[in-house]
């Protein structure tokens, strides 16, 4: 992403300073023209020899060589030849030579006619290129053009090969497509090699003017064979890559780009995640291209150690013989837009520390940019496993009783009235409903609505509430059916089999909490983080997260500013809202030791619920409006103000239990950034500020992060060397159905026996 060349010229202008030293050192200074300084001849040496760049924007490359040619002006010597090495073209996009030469995107172990080409004609490139190098201002810039000529027309037929591997992925959606459309490739271009083969030739044109032009054209860049000098030798690649690559979202890049980008780059880097940022991939680029022992410096977004775009990324990276040993974490971007941007160094084989983290030495850099905790995502804990659920997922709004009036497909309270009234028995089966929004608005987490739930019975057991099961079969059926017709699936054909079920039934859950008369439990989708308890006995709904336990110790932790931050660092957001995924966020969490049995985590965490509760019902406001205020500066009252308190005495007392009493955070005011984005109508950048949060300072989150990692890592391990390892989801082998004795005072909300 060479854009206008600010990076190549600060390297030329550091780069010579440095040569000039050297001179200087070892009393070599070469004889200076009459109208250069030994400075600006070191800059034209620089500029003929060590740099080079590329972008998929000609004018940009254009803009950067008259940045180049400003820097290395000369008053009696032409411009800086560059053309060699200032070029056009993706640099996410191409093939390596054993790539070109299995005419595949893949490595195969097949090597096609291509071989032999490939050594003679990048050798006839290379011999010309090197003459253009060592010729200095030797050589007029005219017979250097004559030279780079013979160099690309020696490479036309290797570049052409490339880009029909390329085109031929481009050209299909799945891949059995694609292999169809690279196999018709490889005849066309053997075909035409051997003999004159004008529908070989009209098919090859075609092929490559459709990947090459359109709205969205792309433009094939070939590393290996268009630098053939940089990568020869027993030691290929650059020595260093320095650059500011664009970043773009999923979203972004996809729309940015042509049909098939994303699959392109997941192909291009193995283990990498299609939502993550497109900043990610041009560090895998730059480490594919340095030598062992080189290094690169970019610049990227500040989720560059965060989820998929740190797993794509600096993961990969630094657990394949990568080692960051310098990074700012967060550098606010000089000029008007509040931009805060990650500056990562990384060098590719081993290196010894200390290295240099925010200004700090530090022993290690990881791929979160922490100090300690290690480049892996946190395994999830057998000590959590089966203690974390997401609620019941209805799929059918025949289901539910409702008169909020949202839903014509819901049946009015008052037809629950009429049918209870009418068959007492109909009770049985009818359950109180309660969501994330009936957990974050209702100041006491009460229900609005009301849901039937035949659990896992047979169509035939749920006959014996006749009245319910036609209510079921006449809205659910037929909307299932509908679903199913406009578009098929295995899990919509399921269903409509099982119409009157819930398409989930949340089995284990209930199982988990079958003693137990409440639950803790967090909306999965929440402007907070907020946790609360809730009553068994009803049926939560798939948006609602329910931890399997009635602690108050287990609330004081989970409400803490240490899950927060972890579950920040772990879920995903939407809007401002945060995710919350049990086996990201409650599954991999390294609680503090003996947490059950805490009496300090109990009593602070009994003292900040039972005032957060009675503020709530005072205020007839539910967690997202309290906690509204509770991140509002210029919130000021009394109650706002202990609530506050409470929160840091829960937060002290949490840290203490890890044993951490060194961490003193102090909760600041502090306002984020969102990604940037584009005012659709002006067509200019814009920022969009998020939300006040009281919280840690940044500092104080990665300190207490690094170490949840390190213990998440260290309890993986104990837990590996035991034996024991969290298999949810695993399929139990088939048998005999644990029977559960049932409460005979507790309705059973489905069927496990």
């Amino acid at each position: 992403a060479l854009g206008s060349g600010a990076f190549l010229v600060e390297v030329c202008r550091q780069l010579a300073e440095v040569l000039v030293q050297a001179w200087a050192f070892h009393g070599e200074k070469p004889q200076i023209p009459s109208d250069e300084d030994e400075l600006l001849h070191a800059r034209r040496l620089i500029a003929q020899r060590c740099l080079y760049g590329l972008d998929r924007n000609p004018m940009a490359v254009d803009l950067a060589k008259l940045s180049l040619w400003l820097v290395t002006l000369a008053k009696d010597h032409p411009f800086t030849f560059l053309d060699h090495a200032l070029r056009t073209g993706d640099s996410l996009v191409g093939l390596t030579n054993e790539q070109i030469t299995s005419f595949n995107w893949q490595i195969s172990p097949q090597q096609s006619f291509l071989r032999e080409m490939l050594e003679k004609r990048l050798k006839r490139a290379s011999e010309c290129r090197k003459e253009i190098l060592a010729a200095g201002d030797d050589m007029l810039p005219g017979l250097k053009r004559q030279k780079l000529d013979l160099a690309d027309e020696a490479l036309n037929m290797l570049r052409e090969a490339g880009d029909l591997v390329i085109a031929a992925f481009f050209s299909g959606s799945n891949a059995k497509q694609r292999e169809e459309a690279r196999n018709k490739a490889i005849a066309d271009f053997e075909s035409f090699d051997k003999k004159i083969d004008f529908q070989a030739h009209k098919n090859i044109t075609k092929a490559l003017s459709d990947l090459k032009q359109g709205e969205k054209p792309v433009l094939p860049f070939h590393w290996e064979i268009e630098f053939p000098e940089v990568f020869s030798g027993t030691n290929p690649g650059f020595d260093a890559i320095a650059g500011n690559p664009p970043f773009a979202g999923r979203t972004t890049a996809y729309e940015g780009n042509r049909e098939g980008y994303l699959e392109w780059l997941k192909e291009l880097h193995e283990g990498s995640h299609g939502n993550a940022d497109l900043v990610a991939h041009f560090f895998r680029r730059a480490f594919s291209l340095i030598r062992r022992g080189g290094t690169f410096g970019l610049i990227a977004t500040n989720t560059i150690g965060q989820g998929d775009t740190r797993s794509t990324g600096l993961r990969w990276i630094c657990t394949h013989g990568g080692n960051i040993y310098a990074a700012r974490k967060r550098y606010k971007w000089p000029g008007e837009a509040a931009v805060v941007v990650s500056v990562v160094h990384v060098t590719k084989g081993p290196l010894q520390g200390p290295f240099v983290l925010d200004g700090h030495q530090v022993p290690l850099i990881t791929a979160y940019l922490f100090h300690e905790g290690g480049h892996e995502d946190p395994k999830r804990l057998k000590a959590n496993d089966q203690k974390s659920f997401q609620g019941c997922v209805v799929v059918g709004r025949g289901f539910i009783f409702d008169d909020s009036g949202q839903d014509t497909l819901a049946w009015p309270l008052s037809e629950m009235d009429r049918l209870i009234k009418k068959n007492p028995r109909n009770a049985e089966r009818i359950f109180p409903f309660i969501s994330g929004e009936d957990v974050n608005t209702s100041p006491t987490h009460s229900h609005k609505r009301y849901v039937i739930n035949f659990g896992d019975m047979s169509e035939e057991e749920a006959g014996r509430w006749p009245d319910l099961i036609d209510m079921v079969e006449r809205r659910v059926r037929i909307e299932r059916e509908a679903l199913l017709k406009k578009s098929w699936s295995q899990a919509k054909q399921k269903r409509v089999k099982n119409w009157w079920q819930f398409s989930s039934t949340a089995k284990a859950l209930y199982i988990a909490i079958s003693d137990l008369d409440r639950v803790v439990a967090i909306s999965a989708m929440s402007k907070y983080v907020a946790f609360t308890f809730v009553p068994t006995g009803v049926v939560y709904s798939h948006n609602l997260i329910v931890i399997a336990s009635p602690l108050m110790n287990l609330f004081s932790v989970l409400q803490s500013h240490v899950h927060e931050s972890w579950v920040q660092l772990q879920s995903s957001t939407l809007e401002d809202r945060q995710g919350y995924r049990p086996t990201d966020c409650f599954e991999t969490f390294p609680f503090p030791e003996n947490v059950g049995s805490d009496a300090a985590l109990e009593g602070v965490g009994k003292v900040y619920y039972d005032f957060r509760a009675d503020l709530m019902v005072r205020n007839n406001e539910g967690l997202t409006k309290t906690y509204n205020r509770f991140h509002n500066p210029d919130e000021t009252s009394p109650d706002i103000l202990r609530l506050r308190e409470l929160h840091d005495a829960m937060d002290r007392t949490v840290l203490d239990a890890y044993g951490w009493t060194d961490i003193q955070p102090t909760c600041e005011f502090l306002l984020d950034y969102e990604e940037e984005n584009e005012d659709e109508e002006s067509g200019s950048a814009r920022r969009r500020k998020k939300p006040w949060r009281y919280r840690w300072p940044d500092e104080v989150r990665d300190e207490v992060l690094a170490r949840l990692l390190k213990l998440n890592a260290e309890r993986a391990e104990e837990e590996r060397r035991r034996g024991v390892t969290a298999k949810r989801g695993a399929k139990k082998k088939a048998g005999k159905r644990r029977k559960v004795k049932s409460d005979p005072n507790q309705i059973n909300l489905i069927d496990i026996g």
